[in-house]
């Protein structure tokens, strides 16, 4: 196995890493303000305009749209294993970093989904200012009223009514659909109630203006409230035309796979980052804050606090680098239990990593004065999203009984 980024990935990263110190970094302080101003004014869910003004930055550098794969856009060259490096140091800033270079959950799935399944039409209308970073999208999957950690449960209806389907049901945890550059979801429903459990379920696509489309409320998470904000939405008759389906009708479940593989890489890969970034916090806190007649930085206990971190990343990232190795080698489908286990263990490694900050900085972890509270909640939130640990442990546990019981 070779991890080393290809030539273009070095360039690209040495480029990113400068953007993120002279532009990044120094706007998360203007971030928050502005965010605090937009709340002020009644505006929780609009992008504070210092976004903007970083994704003009990162294009006029070529930092843009460097998560898709080198099939589907020869232009930039990077594989999965090149991006993932870039994934991480985009990790460290997640309020920024993605979206400044249009890199940013759930766009990026969604973007593969209509580049690898939609119809030149669909292209045309939306995937092309979704790469242009003109507009926002939705994945509509996940439900209130059924264990939506096994797709198969899924209850929202999709029925098919002469040139248009018509969808009813209720959906939540939609994340970017209470900002208001959001204009198109993909919503996964049943087209087939009665037919095989993995062939039952369909991808629409459904603009968020259609009558019928209702956003209820946008969920906070851990008491955060998510600029792009997470949503519960009530589709009630909500008709679209035939050609919005995604693919072909019974291949939603298949399309979520394709969609949902590759994108754990880069929640994975973007969780190291924050750990990597917490890590940091952690050390220069324990230099400079004393305690018992010494910095902290003496005590055995911080000390095997900031060992222990050190070694858990480098098992997380070695784990997640040998994922996209093997995407890049084999694609998804090659890369199945590996991808099931990163999405367990580094979400894992780096929400103990920023509890430990959080212990080592004391009052401060748990206050807005640091960025360690906001990870702490947006990491433990990522062992429930894109499916909760203990459905990729039983994953695990299949790909490993299967060499011994011939499965």
């Amino acid at each position: 196995m070779d991890f080393g980024l290809s030539a273009r990935a070095q360039e690209y990263l040495g480029l990113l890493q400068d953007f993120m110190d002279s532009h990044v970094y120094p706007a998360e302080p203007v971030y928050a303000a502005q965010r605090r101003e937009l709340r002020a004014a009644g505006q929780e869910h609009t992008v504070p305009p210092i976004v903007e003004e970083l994704k003009v930055e990162a294009r006029k550098r070529g930092l843009w749209n460097l998560f898709l794969p080198d099939a589907q856009d020869p232009a930039h060259g990077l594989s999965v294993t090149d991006y993932a490096s870039l994934a991480e140091i985009t990790g460290r800033s997640p309020n920024l970093a993605p979206e400044a270079i249009n890199c940013a959950a759930p766009d990026t799935g969604n973007m593969e989904v209509l580049h690898l399944f939609g119809t030149p039409e669909q292209k045309e209308r939306w995937l092309t200012p979704l790469l242009n970073g003109e507009i926002r999208s939705a994945f509509a999957m996940t439900e209130p009223d059924v264990a939506s950690s096994d797709a198969t449960n899924i209850s929202t209806s999709i029925v098919r009514d002469g040139d248009h389907y018509v969808i009813n049901g209720r959906k939540w945890w939609i994340s970017g659909s209470a900002d208001p550059r959001c204009k198109i979801m993909i919503v996964m429903g049943k087209t087939d109630p009665d037919g095989h459990p993995y062939r039952q379920q369909s991808m629409i696509l459904v603009p968020l203006d259609t009558p019928g489309v209702e956003v209820v409320r946008p969920l906070p998470v851990f008491g955060y409230s998510d600029q792009h904000g997470h949503c519960e939405i009530r589709f009630t008759d909500v008709r679209v035309p035939v050609a919005n389906l995604v693919g072909e009708e019974g291949g939603g479940f298949a399309i979520a796979q394709a969609r949902l593989g590759p994108g754990r890489i880069h929640h994975c890969m973007r969780a190291i980052g924050m750990a990597e970034r917490a890590l940091e916090l952690m050390c220069e806190r324990a230099v400079s804050r004393e305690a018992f007649g010494g910095p902290l930085a003496k005590q055995g206990v911080v000390r095997q606090q900031i060992a222990e971190s050190r070694m858990a990343i480098e098992q997380a990232r070695l784990l997640t680098l040998k994922t996209a190795w093997l995407i890049d080698k084999h694609g998804p489908k090659g890369a199945r239990a590996e991808v099931a286990a990163i999405k367990v263990i580094a979400p894992r490694v780096a929400l103990e990593v920023v509890d430990r900050a959080i212990q080592v900085h004391g009052g401060a972890g748990v206050s807005d004065d640091t960025p360690l509270a906001a990870m702490w909640a947006g990491l433990r939130t990522l062992r429930l999203a894109d499916g909760p640990d203990e459905v990729h442990v039983r994953s695990v546990a299949r790909a490993e009984l299967g060499k011994y019981l011939g499965t």
